[in-house]
């Protein structure tokens, strides 16, 4: 009879599973042990727990399919609880399997010990401890099921280390949940709101990533002008003459405006987090809006919609193209101006080279001029980040990985997954030097284990962001420096390739020479400490100060 790690590494290995990733404890060894020896699968051991997780939760949003990050008691889970807090916030499948202290010491504050579900239980859908080993593999398919829900998240499922040695039992793998299909009242309904609409514009977000096709025929059926969530630039093809935007931080006013000014506004798939809506100010109060979510718990959470619906988006854009078609529906307009504008904002325009560094615009423009258009691009949070988000265009679903929850030291690991389970694609993860610091020894693990993504290290030796919002509220910087460190020597040392650049002449050769090495690459960009975003610079938010 098999145990009870056997019985869960055979569910989740049924369900799709493929990768494992972990800092490896002793509580859970018969997990690990059952991993490392079947040949389909791969465990995947890195320096350091939120890697673990941030690589889990990247190689979900690649795949659509859930990844499992494993750790050790309290120390691991907390570890662990960044990447968990991305995968919540950011709506992704996740895994998280916890070794746990032995039954007969649960509840005495034993060695490493905490309530891990409870722990957990605000950034989880889900949280249980398994107490008999015939019950491990039911609990962790409930777990799945609830992870791979309507609202996808991460779940997690702990086990007292007796526990995995124990006889297992099979379970069901569970059978995907299918979003209803929406009500004919309600796609009539929206489609009497679209027909008389004089200024339609729609949101998409995660939940309709999977969907180009359908939401551009319906934009094309309506004439409906279209922005992307924050961070979901890649739910809908950004060369579309349609496409309008991102709602990002800072984005514009002028990009922003045909969805202030929008008399119906369309919602597919997105929970209207604070980064999208401007800071809860859109959709304009003036909008009659139509949320289209399959998480019910979705629909009118932050705004009231004039009309809500509970359906898979996909089907309820398809739906709505089929009645136009049916009363023969023909948009009357398009966005030309609006269009151009996104065009003009978007395109890379010439800098200025300065003394102290590279543009960060050079860098972008550089990268674009030089990689495929599937590149699957991971990006850190930080003002670097602004700069790659207006100026990189996504055409193709699943492209973009970047996290919502606004996570530093994401874009590393995340690389990382995207590469070992998109093998043969081009992986581009961007990050600044302070994110690189805090998760960049995940390149060890590249190199290792035989993923290839190509970093690119924006570094201006500055947390810029917190530098940006002190020289607006305090008028001088504090705590946010970050020593000159040599960064290409660190990333060798850790058995990646790397090269530093300073002058904006040598960026295309470098891209060139990276990109026809093999392994896990690493490009240094030095930096403007100055510049902070394509429109800010810190000496002119100082007044010269800096």
């Amino acid at each position: 009879m098999s145990n009870a790690a056997a019985s869960v590494v055979d569910l989740l290995e049924r369900a799709g599973v493929r990768r494992f990733y972990t800092v490896p404890g002793e509580s859970f060894l018969e997990l690990m042990d059952e991993v490392a020896a079947r040949p389909g699968l791969q465990l995947v051991s890195t320096r350091h727990e939120s890697g673990a997780a941030f690589m889990a939760e990247a190689e979900a949003k690649v795949t659509g399919r859930p990844a499992v990050a494993m750790a050790t008691r309290a120390v691991g889970a907390a570890n662990l609880a960044i990447g968990v807090h991305t995968a919540k916030q950011d709506s992704t499948p996740l895994i998280v399997l916890l070794g746990q202290v032995e039954t007969d010491h649960l509840g005495k504050e034993a060695f490493q010990e905490v309530d891990l579900p409870r722990f957990y239980d605000e950034i989880t859908v889900f949280g249980a401890t398994v107490h008999r080993p015939d019950r491990a593999a039911e609990i962790v398919a409930r777990a799945l099921r609830r992870s791979t829900g309507p609202r996808p998240g991460p779940a997690v499922v702990a086990f007292p280390a007796d526990v995995l040695a124990g006889p297992g039992a099979p379970a069901d793998a569970p059978t995907p949940t299918s979003a209803p299909e929406p009500a004919q009242a309600a796609v009539d309904a929206a489609y009497d709101l679209f027909a008389a609409a004089e200024r339609p514009v729609a949101i998409v977000g995660e939940g309709a990533r999977d969907a180009h096709t359908e939401l551009v025929e319906l934009a094309e059926a309506f004439g409906l002008g279209v922005f992307a969530g924050f961070r979901r630039q890649d739910a809908f093809p950004n060369d579309h003459p349609h496409y309008l935007g991102h709602l990002a931080l800072g984005t514009p006013a002028e990009i922003t405006r045909p969805l202030r000014e929008a008399d119906v506004v369309l919602v597919l798939g997105s929970r209207l987090d604070e980064v999208t809506t401007q800071t809860y100010t859109l959709p304009a109060a003036g909008s009659a809006v139509v949320q289209v979510d399959a998480a019910a718990e979705n629909v009118g959470a932050v705004v009231t919609p004039h009309l809500g619906v509970h359906a898979s988006p996909a089907a309820f854009a398809r739906a709505l193209t089929r009645v136009a078609a049916q009363r023969g529906h023909r948009a009357r307009f398009g966005w030309v101006q609006a269009r151009a504008g996104y065009e003009r904002f978007s395109t890379p325009e010439p800098v200025p080279a300065a003394a102290d560094g590279l543009h960060p615009t050079a860098v972008v423009a550089a990268l674009r001029a030089h990689l495929p258009a599937d590149t699957i691009v991971t990006n850190d949070a930080g003002n670097f980040s602004v700069f790659g988000h207006r100026y990189w265009r996504f055409t193709r679903p699943r492209t973009q990985v970047g996290p919502v929850s606004g996570a530093m030291g994401y874009a590393v690991p995340a690389a990382v997954a995207a590469s070992l389970a998109a093998p043969g694609r081009t992986v581009l993860g961007l990050a600044g030097d302070g994110g690189f610091l805090m998760t960049g020894q995940e390149l060890e693990t590249a190199a290792r284990c035989g993923a290839e993504p190509l970093v690119v290290v924006f570094q201006n030796g500055l947390y810029a962001t917190i530098a940006m919002h002190q020289a607006r509220a305090t008028g001088r910087p504090a705590a946010v420096d970050i020593s000159p460190a040599d960064l290409g020597a660190y990333a060798a040392a850790l058995g990646a390739t790397a090269r530093t650049v300073a002058d904006p002449g040598e960026l295309g050769d470098a891209i060139r020479e990276l990109l026809a090495l093999r392994g896990p690459r690493v490009l240094i960009a030095r930096t403007s400490p100055d510049v902070l975003t394509p429109s800010a610079t810190l000496s002119g938010l100082l007044g010269g100060r800096a």
